[in-house]
């Protein structure tokens, strides 16, 4: 069917190839005379192409005769240039805008308002182009109408990209996911519709179904009935309507008869339908009827004193029969907006001038007059002083930016209800949805947070305060197709009744109760998919889905990674995760389980920081301790001993110095610890029944090479070969619970497999069953069972919210019992090995380290100092010596006594302190009694204790031989520190009687 505008824009495209074979083919230069006028001409042309009797053309005329007679009334705007309108009514159709705006480029035009239709737009934007008469159009709203391609097109209103992206923040806003487009069929609704779909698509949310109509006026009713039935039948119930006034109100009257106006439906209108409402003094209440609990928007203009005034002078020159609409303020701007620019351009020194078109011949061109179209010379210039103005007009401040779009893009939404529009909020480009006026939020910082989008409450149609959902189940006469996979095995999960041809399981059960529970009908189906001596495939299953095979998947369906990318799930209704079972046999504590509580590397570390205390300890000790000194051999056998005897607590070594004392006692609570661990463990190895296995999970079937069973179907096989990288030729597909225990019993080194690894559900089933099995290890895995639906499928979230419902319930827990719940196998056995691993310790002995280290550390910068101080003292005349020799020295100072290192020095001070005593005469007694008030109580004692010891020996030198035998009877009742004792002071006293016989004279 080919309407009266397809005929004009074929007609019109004829035109046009005429004149560009003209503009090709002409080659000679036409010296034809420029007009030439002075800079502030009297008269200045603006011409203006639209419908006059249409929605726009009525209060458009009206405004931009009055933007004229406002321009020509203040001297100030064009400095006496008079400005005049020629206005030509372009009957909404293509091919008279075409010719209208050729026979403006004849008439010394110097710029274009207009047109009002995007499809116009795109048209005359050429003719603009090619004469650079700047074209600037306050309705043509197509958003790929680009400055790019039309670079004299300014757009003076906003572009329909921004209202699609409010439309596309409110459908987010209510949580709906889809949307119908009912759209006419050109390039305006065409391209908002694109639009939409993009800004939908950044939400997550789509265009589902998009239903063009036809631009033709005369398109009946009954082709709109048609349409609409089969939205009725759609999903979506939420209805995007992108028109004209003339076809939207059609599909109002029509919708409203179906009885699409009621309960469960959105409607959503673009600003053609607030133009049509705002362009009368009241809305008409026979339309209002028809549109109760429509959103629509309209574009947003600034609330002004000035505006106020307009719209009082407005009623006045309209006599209150027709409203004002944003498109008649946007047009009457555009005529303020031009002027200023015309302005401009007089004041940098232009001048109203046209040349000839150096390609444009008379070539026949009838009454088009082709010599006569002249291309303006201020084109360029005027064009740039429009893009650059800015000034604040009825709808707020004008000004455009890179994009040469308006600034601060902003829509009403509106409500409508009984006879009025009710304003719910506003959507601006800086901020989103909000119910503050948008002028009050360009004053604080941009906030798009999901919190701050607010709208007032909503009337619904129907009248229903709640939001509605926004998507039904299709209530056109088909079942919702319903794949059930037929399964071999384990039936109580899914399968068919052979007599009667019904689908029963677990699964289905789960599948029907939730139904049930969504609050309206679903007529499904169940499909049986496979031939039941085969389980069919789990990735096959999902992408019948996909490939529109089937509405949803029920069945025992893990929810798996990749296959979220194909399909949706609904909440889990059971948890699901792999694990292995295996064969196993009881086993008893032998003659070695006294090993078993620690892994070998346990039993090494623990034996190493036995050694390591002992050597530490001798390390802090030997200088003090004559405990930790004596012979090499001795020595070491110290350290042994004193290593492990901490173990028992035995040690008989006592320590004496701080650090060793901290040593120990860190190492003590250590082997508090490890010996309460170990007990603890061989307790259990002892008094548990244990169960051995060569298989101890995953990583030794991964590892080694026997034979794996799986499930044959289910997603094991992919995730053992394409995951954990085993080889195919070790895995055996299994079907039932039957094939599991035949090949279980045989094993892998007889044809049959080592082990199984299926889903838990399952396996829980089969141990039920067959209790000569168990599960090794625990789940690799996690993950549930879902319903598969394809993807945005509204009903994949209502199936959850009845899977939750069930659990919360305790239906979901009443079907598992009913299907699945089995007596288990009672055997109280423990097959993991109650060994104690370093990973459970590496902190304590981390901790006893770091202790060991600083107080070694500590000690050896003691040490060095002290081996300084000694080497200062007692070996002046060796300083110079070679630094092999001082290491020498410093391995014996590490090995003298603490106490022998320091004698020197206490000798010194004691043979002076003798030497003042014998040369004290009687004249002195006050001094001496002074010096023994000043002298340490130590020092005062040890004359005593030297004439006891010189006394003992004197006796012992006395004693006869005839004594001999109680000598050597009192020698060996007496303790060996004693003995030890009386050695000692024989030879400090012989090095004090060398000290006192030393004579100067020496």
């Amino acid at each position: 069917m080919v309407g009266i505008l397809e005929v004009s824009l074929k007609f019109t495209m004829k035109v046009g190839l005429l004149y560009l074979f003209m503009v090709v083919t002409v080659g000679g230069v036409v010296n034809g005379g420029s007009v030439n006028l002075s800079s502030r001409p009297a008269v200045v042309n603006i011409g203006a192409i639209f419908t006059f009797n249409s929605t726009i053309g009525r209060v458009a005329k009206i405004a931009m005769e009055t933007a004229v007679d406002d321009v020509n009334s203040n001297f100030n705007v064009l400095g006496g240039t008079k400005l005049v309108l020629k206005m030509q009514d372009s009957k909404c159709n293509g091919l008279i805008s075409f010719v209208q705006a050729l026979q403006c480029m004849e008439t010394n035009i110097v710029a274009i308002i207009g047109p009002q239709s995007s499809v116009f737009a795109h048209l005359i934007s050429h003719i603009a182009n090619e004469f650079q008469v700047p074209l600037l159009s306050f309705a043509a709203t197509d958003p790929t109408i680009s400055t790019r391609q039309f670079p004299f097109f300014v757009r003076t209103t906003q572009s329909d990209l921004y209202q699609m992206m409010a439309i596309a923040d409110i459908v987010d806003n209510y949580g709906w996911k889809e949307v119908t487009a009912i759209y006419i069929d050109d390039d305006y609704g065409r391209n908002g519709i694109a639009s939409l779909d993009d800004s939908l698509a950044q939400k997550s949310c789509r265009v589902s179904s998009k239903m063009g109509l036809p631009p033709q006026s005369d398109f009946s009713l009954d082709k709109i009935t048609d349409i609409l039935v089969k939205v009725s039948l759609l999903e979506s119930r939420v209805i995007v309507l992108h028109a004209n006034p003339d076809l939207g109100l059609k599909v109002f009257s029509v919708a409203n008869s179906l009885a699409m106006m009621g309960d469960g439906y959105v409607w959503i209108a673009t600003d053609w339908l607030s133009s049509y409402l705002d362009s009368f003094s009241s809305p008409p209440t026979n339309t209002t009827d028809l549109l109760q609990g429509v959103l629509v928007l309209r574009q947003h203009t600034l609330d002004s004193e000035r505006k106020k005034d307009f719209l009082s002078r407005w009623h006045k020159l309209t006599g209150g029969s027709l409203g004002l609409t944003s498109y008649g303020l946007y047009a009457y701007d555009t005529v303020w907006l031009l002027s200023h620019a015309i302005n401009a351009f007089f004041n940098q020194g232009g001048a109203i001038s046209f040349s000839n078109h150096s390609r444009l011949i008379d070539a026949n061109g009838g009454h088009l007059h082709l010599q006569a179209m002249s291309i303006f010379d201020g084109g360029k210039l005027l064009l740039s002083n429009i893009l650059q103005s800015s000034m604040v007009g009825l709808t707020g401040p004008i000004q455009f930016d890179s994009e040469r779009s308006l600034q601060h893009p902003a829509y009403d939404i509106i409500n409508i209800v009984g006879t009025g529009l009710y304003q719910i909020g506003y959507w601006s480009n800086y901020s989103g949805l909000s119910v503050v006026r948008p002028e009050m939020l360009y004053k604080k910082p941009a906030n798009r947070s999901r919190a701050n989008q607010q709208l007032h409450s909503v009337i619904w149609p129907g009248d229903p305060r709640e939001v509605p959902r926004g998507w039904v189940f299709p209530n056109s006469g088909k079942y919702f197709r319903v794949g059930v996979p037929y399964r071999v095995g384990f039936p109580e999960f899914v399968t068919k009744d052979k007599g009667i041809n019904i689908m029963k399981g677990f699964c289905i059960d789960v599948f029907t109760a939730a139904v049930n529970l969504v609050p309206y009908p679903v007529p499904y189906k169940f499909t049986p998919i496979g031939d039941g001596k085969f389980n069919p495939n789990f990735t096959e299953l999902v992408n019948s889905v996909k490939a529109d095979d089937y509405d949803a998947i029920v069945g025992d369906i893990a929810i798996v990674t990749n296959q979220t990318e194909i399909v949706e799930f609904t909440q889990p209704y059971i948890e699901s995760g792999l694990v292995v079972i295996a064969p196993f046999k009881a086993s008893s504590s032998d003659g070695w389980s006294f090993s078993r509580p620690f892994t070998i590397e346990m039993w090494f570390v623990t034996s190493a920081f036995f050694l390591f205390v002992g050597v530490v300890v001798w390390v802090l000790e030997h200088r003090s301790n004559n405990n930790f000194r004596g012979p090499p051999k001795k020595q070491l056998m110290t350290i042994l001993w004193f290593s492990f005897s901490t173990l028992v607590y035995a040690q008989k070594e006592n320590t004496v110095t701080a650090l060793g004392r901290v040593v120990v006692i860190i190492w003590l609570f250590v082997v508090l610890i490890v010996s309460s661990s170990y007990t603890a463990s061989l307790t259990s190895i002892l008094t548990v029944q244990r169960l051995s296995s060569p298989i101890t999970g995953i990583e030794t079937l991964r590892t080694g090479e026997d034979r794996i069973g799986y499930q044959a179907g289910s997603f094991t096989e992919h995730y053992l070969s394409e995951i954990l990288n085993i080889s195919k030729n070790r895995l055996v597909p299994l079907h039932t619970a039957e094939d599991y225990f035949t090949q279980l019993q045989k094993g892998s080194r007889n044809g049959g497999v080592a082990a199984i690894v299926d889903e838990r559900p399952y396996v829980d089933l089969f141990l039920s069953r067959y209790c000569k099995f168990t599960i090794i290890g625990n789940e690799f895995t996690s993950g549930g069972w879902g319903f598969a639906f394809p993807k945005d499928s509204p009903l994949t979230l209502d199936m959850s919210r009845a899977i939750l419902t069930l659990s919360e319930s305790g239906d979901l827990q009443r079907i598992y019992d009913k299907w699945l719940r089995r007596k288990a196998c009672t055997i109280e056995t423990d097959l993991e090995p109650n060994q104690l691993y370093l990973e459970s310790f590496w902190g304590l002995f981390l901790t006893c380290g770091i202790v060991f280290f600083l107080a070694l550390l500590i000690y050896f910068f003691k040490i060095i100092r002290q081996f300084m101080q000694y080497s200062s003292e007692e070996h002046d005349s060796n300083r110079q010596g070679s630094s092999r020799s001082c290491f020498r020295r410093f391995l014996s100072f590490l090995d003298m006594k603490e106490e022998q290192s320091n004698r020197s020095k206490k000798r010194q001070m004691e043979s002076s302190a003798i030497s003042e005593e014998r040369d004290a005469g009687s004249g002195r007694q006050s001094n001496t009694f002074l010096s023994f008030l000043d002298m340490k109580e130590e020092q005062s004692n040890r004359s005593k204790k030297r004439q006891i010891e010189s006394s003992a020996m004197s006796e012992e030198r006395d004693a006869g031989s005839g004594r001999q035998s109680n000598t050597f009877l009192s020698f060996l009742d007496m303790k060996e520190e004693q003995s030890n004792r009386s050695k000692k002071r024989q030879m400090e006293s012989s090095a004090m009687s060398e000290e006192r016989d030393a004579g100067s004279g020496r």
